[in-house]
């Protein structure tokens, strides 16, 4: 019989390209031939690596030794059994999740009508976060999760608000994708530790909205850098709605806001071809962030009477800036609009976007999917696209009502360039009004179709069939347990939104 090690040496090294990643780092212990064949032998771990993990498009930009490594260690981080054993790890976990979503490739053979997509990455991923631990470790970090559990006092709250972990927790729990909607574990679930009105403290408070942050999820130094912590907590106020009028149980909704890592990466939004007369455009070829098709919008806000008293009412005597309002837990409208956009312009970069893509306009139009009239639901779209300086999507739209602009937004795309996740940011009135109104919204592709119809009838009419073909799918793995038990009540008074035979209630009350 041969020795295994008395094989030709690119024999050995394919047979050693199937072990397990973990394996790597006891194999070269065994005996000085297994060293010598492991030790900085670069093929071999970029072999185990494609193995293991997605085929990345950019190749040159992956340490395959350290990456892999990396990759183990972090497994084995996140398998401790206690929060505090792997907490203090998070810059860690940090780097090395971004860079595997950084890495990641759909998988264009497991994409779905919904054009969610699949990753090996993305379900390594998926299943660290799946455990308890793992969150409490590292997603519920943020200065927001602090409050509810409190354990930020008073004295040292500015402080903790510069903290870096902050924001690299909240990061993470934006790549994650899914709203934690309790501030504990699942064993300690109380409506007193639920997140949705500590985070409707922060995206209703107008003192979030500045020059400096651009009225949007912004930083307020007036760099242009992404505050995650503003893109957590409108990622868990729209999730919150969307989970208590029951949307999240369709494909539609839930492959984007209840599936973990669901298309966090740059270009991971991979189509479905539809049949349809429309040939790509030259500016669409042109355009490197997929702006032409059909999305969809989900736009929350509160009863103006509310918004003012929870901003104004003690204007007398305001809290300090950096002392966050109460939270709030009143009444939420939430509207499902559809967006058609098309690309109409391309130009260079200005001095203080990102240099590495063009700036894109576009215009289109908009509808409500609520069956009550509202005149501020329907209307045209323009808007851009372009860098941060750091190199995040930012998206602004604008309103337009009879040729004039009225609403504004200021989005970042999580996972960055062409991600199937999408938009979340916030919407305001586009003279920056100081008294508001303000809210949160999100926006995700669902469709490049797009067809001729400029009228609202038309653009129904031609979405609806895809809109359907999502419902079709049925969720297979939705889990009633999922949802809010606090926040489900089906007797919630509301307007109701009728699509293709489903109700939807569009106004909840608490």
């Amino acid at each position: 019989m041969v020795l295994l090690t008395e094989l030709p040496p690119e024999i050995l090294q394919h047979v050693l390209g199937f072990v397990d990643p973990p394996d790597l780092a006891w194999i070269p212990r065994i005996c000085k031939s297994f060293y010598h064949t492991v030790a900085g032998n670069t093929s071999l771990f970029r072999a185990v690596y494609l193995n293991n993990f997605d085929n990345p498009t950019d190749r040159s930009a992956v340490n395959w030794e350290q990456d892999l490594k990396n990759a183990v260690r972090l497994q084995i981080i996140c398998r401790r059994e206690n929060v505090e054993d792997k907490k203090n790890d998070l810059p860690f976990v940090y780097d090395t999740v971004t860079a595997l979503l950084r890495n990641a490739a759909t998988d264009t053979d497991r994409v779905k009508s919904t054009t969610h997509p699949s990753s090996l990455n993305a379900d390594l991923l998926s299943a660290i976060f799946k455990q308890e631990t793992n969150q409490s470790a590292f997603l519920r970090r943020s200065f927001i999760y602090e409050r509810a559990r409190g354990e930020c006092s008073i004295d040292n709250q500015v402080e903790a608000a510069r903290r870096e972990d902050h924001q690299k927790s909240a990061h993470l729990h934006c790549l994650y994708g899914v709203p934690v909607l309790y501030a504990h574990s699942e064993s300690h679930r109380t409506r007193r530790s639920r997140m949705s009105p500590f985070a409707c403290s922060k995206v209703y408070d107008i003192r979030q909205y500045t020059e400096n942050t651009m009225w949007g999820p912004f930083m307020d130094d007036d760099t242009g850098r992404v505050d995650w912590e503003k893109v957590e907590a409108i990622m868990v106020v729209i999730g919150s709605n969307l989970r208590k009028l029951g949307l999240t149980k369709f494909p539609v909704c839930r492959n984007f806001w209840e599936m973990p890592f669901a298309g966090t990466w740059p270009h991971s939004y991979k189509p479905i071809p539809i049949p349809t007369s429309h040939e790509p455009g030259p500016l669409d070829l042109q355009d490197p962030y997929g702006v032409t098709g059909m999305w969809l919008r989900v736009v929350c806000f509160l009863d103006y009477t509310d918004f003012f008293a929870y901003n104004f009412n003690s204007a007398e005597n305001p809290p300090p800036r950096h002392i966050p309002r109460p939270a709030i837990d009143v009444g939420e409208a939430t509207r499902l609009i559809l967006m058609k956009l098309r690309v109409t312009k391309i130009e260079p970069p200005g001095p203080e976007d990102g240099q590495a893509l063009p700036v894109v306009f576009f215009e289109g139009i908009s509808r409500s999917l609520d069956n009550s009239f509202d005149e501020n639901a329907n209307s045209d779209l323009r808007g851009s696209v372009r860098l941060t300086p750091e190199g995040e999507v930012r998206w602004t739209t604008f309103s337009v009502f009879s040729g004039v602009e009225r609403w504004r937004s200021e989005n970042v795309q999580v996972g960055g360039v062409r991600s199937a996740k999408g938009v979340l940011g916030n919407w305001f009135d586009k003279d920056y009004d100081p008294r508001g109104p303000v809210g949160p919204t999100a926006f995700w592709k669902v469709s490049d179709k797009v067809t001729e119809s400029t009228s609202y009838r038309a653009l129904t009419h031609d979405f609806l069939p895809l809109i359907q073909g999502h419902f079709d799918e049925a969720p297979d793995e939705y889990d009633p347990e999922q949802s809010d038990d606090d926040e489900g009540d089906d007797d919630e008074p509301g307007l109701e939104l009728e699509i293709t035979g489903i109700s939807w209630v569009t106004w909840t009350e608490d």
